[in-house]
């Protein structure tokens, strides 16, 4: 019996149609351009490697708010945050494995950054360091330490500060969030509550954001500010291995993060003003990244799971910020 050469030709037809492999990035405000340029260079990498297609699909916001969002349903098969807490909650839910800390380098945080103050060209308020954020008439835009990791980053920086300073840190960081006119719920709400909406005379941010800003799209009309302390912001990333294994991509997913490590992962963080893991990119990049006291969460407070106490329903920060009555 013969059979039509068409039968015969389904499956190469359908190999040659294959839908390519797709991912889901769910990360947090600021890295939407370095995401964009990584995503392109690592689908060149993949299909060098593989011979096989693959998508890479973005979600951004504020990262406390991606993370609950992932845990309310968000398929993502990869979580880049800006906090390890973020992920943990993900983790608690049950999507993330408990090892995910330890399934990549430097605790899978591929790259850093600090909070700095990004004030006007000239500096009119003569803002230099953390202590001056409290003097009264200075507006400060911080982004909200509830739904925002670059929030509680500079939350947390302020309150180290005054801490080292032989101050009492509430008392401190009660005075500076008075002057605090709004809370935008991400680290890039509060760029455009700054710079589009020219609100407040400091943004706080990560310094990711305020080189971004400094050599883009402020480029004259913006100065960085690094202050004498800061803290460390530890980028965490993990596969979210409940999603990835039901969509079957978790070998795609882990190559992915992997990649953050390589040469060219680490060029590109250091393009997009993150700092490096690579000692040796840190190194030849000091006029980016100047040298200054940090210290991590882990050092400075325990721990997240110690340090997010400060923002839970009721905790200190709700003691301290009293939004102004219009």
């Amino acid at each position: 019996m013969k059979f039509p050469a068409a039968i015969f030709a389904l499956p190469l037809i359908a190999t040659l149609h294959a839908a390519p492999t797709t991912l889901l990035n769910v990360s947090y405000d600021v890295t939407r351009e370095f995401y964009q340029e990584y995503n392109a260079a690592f689908t060149k990498h993949w299909d060098a490697e593989k011979k096989t297609g693959i998508q890479i699909d973005q979600s951004h916001a504020g990262s406390s708010k991606q993370a609950r969002a992932v845990v309310d349903g968000l398929a993502a098969d990869v979580v880049t945050m800006n906090q390890d807490s973020d992920i943990q909650l993900i983790a608690d839910a049950g999507l993330i494995a408990k090892d995910w800390r330890s399934r990549l380098p430097d605790h899978a945080a591929p790259y850093t950054s600090i909070i700095v103050f990004l004030v006007h060209q000239g500096n009119p308020k003569g803002i230099r360091d953390w202590s001056d954020l409290a003097k009264p008439d200075t507006q400060v835009i911080i982004p909200n330490p509830k739904t925002s990791g670059n929030g509680r980053y500079s939350y947390l920086a302020a309150w180290l500060y005054a801490k080292a300073a032989g101050s009492d840190p509430q008392q401190f960081v009660t005075a500076l969030f008075k002057n605090v006119p709004l809370l935008p719920a991400g680290g890039r709400d509060a760029t455009t509550a700054f710079v589009q909406r020219g609100i407040g005379d400091a943004l706080l941010t990560f310094e990711s954001e305020a080189l971004q800003i400094t050599n883009t799209f402020g480029a004259g009309q913006y100065e960085i500010v690094t202050p004498t302390s800061s803290i460390l912001a530890e980028a965490p990333v993990s596969v979210v291995d409940k999603v990835a294994d039901k969509h079957g991509t978790r070998e795609a997913a882990t190559e992915y993060l992997k990649y953050l490590w390589s040469g060219e992962g680490q060029q590109l963080a250091v393009k997009h003003f993150f700092r490096p893991r690579s000692q040796a990119l840190l190194a030849a990049n000091t006029a980016l990244f100047p040298k200054l006291k940090l210290a991590t969460v882990d050092e400075a407070f325990g721990g997240w799971s110690e340090a997010r106490k400060h923002f839970k329903d009721g905790g200190t920060f709700d003691a301290i910020y009293q939004p102004a009555k219009p």
